[in-house]
């Protein structure tokens, strides 16, 4: 089943994001070989991609997990999460109607 990781950062967490950003990555990647990512990205602050020096305000990842456990527990171990980065981290089951 589908999950979304909802995330929001502590304030200020550039810095963090970009100390912890290669470890994060590389997780995502792990679930991206396995062919179980849809989707993942950061919610820049200012509503623009290129987010700058005012850096992001939380992330988004969509994945296929066993259980909502499952999905809890690999949000739990993320190293934006270990690192400081996020100050809450939410996981629901997520049905994706489109596209």
């Amino acid at each position: 089943m589908l999950y979304a990781i909802i995330s929001e950062d502590v304030p200020h967490s550039l810095p963090l994001r970009q100390q912890n950003r290669p470890a994060h990555l590389a997780r995502l990647e792990q679930l991206k070989a396995a062919g179980r990512l849809v989707l993942a990205g950061p919610h820049p602050v200012i509503d623009n991609l290129e987010a700058g020096e005012t850096g992001f305000s939380g992330s988004l990842v969509v994945a296929e997990f066993f259980s909502l456990a499952n999905a809890q527990a690999w949000a739990d171990a993320d190293p934006y999460l270990l690192g400081g980065v996020y100050a809450r981290v939410t996981v629901k089951p997520f049905k994706k109607i489109f596209p």
